[in-house]
């Protein structure tokens, strides 16, 4: 996987770590060309061998976090699937994609995190774009408010423009405290969401936490530490109708 340099992102990533009253945020959005490299095509090989599987082969995922916590009770339509977890039916995802998202992981948090050994039920696919963007604004809009108001509309259309929303599928990784990067001492919430254009063969990467204040600071989450301010001056207007899926 391939850093592709985008001067939007690199403006939004210092917006968005925020020192609040009591607690910090931390968030990156990267994207990544899909384009394998040497230790990818070692990695493919390892998560092909190890599962016996190849590279259209479908594995199970994990129901999605944020559809089972909001709507534990009502039925989540799967497009495949025979596995059953609390009612929901599991998604499935190709090898060669899950392959991708594990390699940008990898790519991201390198080198103070290997997710080599992840497998595919640590990740969902999420059902829609408004579903994500919804999800992602409550958590930084109830965390941060009018800093993160005023970015908002900003951050969607620069996301939008790097990787066409309407043709992508979206993914999460969920894991357990043990690998989680971000399960460390005083971590209150995070997410991690994969944008995956299949045609573009790019996959957009938004990453976020937010821990307390009190406790201390660690920065092996790769995320950086830069206090220059973003200009919100030239935010594009960006609203829900522009990701309706029609």
């Amino acid at each position: 996987m391939k850093l592709l340099e985008n001067s939007r992102f690199e403006q939004i990533n210092s917006a968005l770590n925020m020192q609040l009253e009591t607690s910090r945020i931390e968030g990156r959005i990267e994207s990544y060309s899909c384009k394998m490299a040497g230790n990818d095509k070692k990695l493919f090989k390892l998560i092909s061998q190890e599962g016996g599987v190849g590279p259209l082969d479908l594995q199970a995922l994990s129901p999605p976090q944020t559809v089972l916590s909001h709507s534990p009770t009502k039925p989540y339509s799967k497009s495949f699937g025979s596995v059953e977890s609390e009612g929901y039916l599991c998604d499935t995802i190709p090898t060669k994609t899950l392959f991708y998202l594990i390699s940008t992981l990898n790519a991201s948090f390198n080198p103070d995190y290997d997710f080599s050994n992840a497998k595919s039920e640590e990740f969902s696919k999420e059902p829609s774009i408004e579903w994500v963007v919804n999800t992602v604004d409550t958590e930084l809009n109830a965390a941060a408010g009018e800093l993160f108001a005023g970015l908002k509309q900003t951050l969607w259309a620069a996301i939008d423009e790097e990787i066409n929303l309407q043709d992508c599928e979206i993914y999460s990784y969920n894991p357990d405290l043990i690998s989680d990067p971000f399960g460390e001492e005083g971590s209150i919430w995070s997410f991690n969401y994969f944008f995956y254009n299949k045609k573009l063969k790019r996959i957009v990467f938004f990453t976020c936490r937010a821990y307390s204040v009190s406790a201390p600071y660690n920065c092996d989450s790769g995320i950086g530490q830069d206090s220059e301010m973003f200009d919100y001056s030239d935010n594009m207007e960006f609203s829900q109708e522009d990701l309706s899926m029609e």
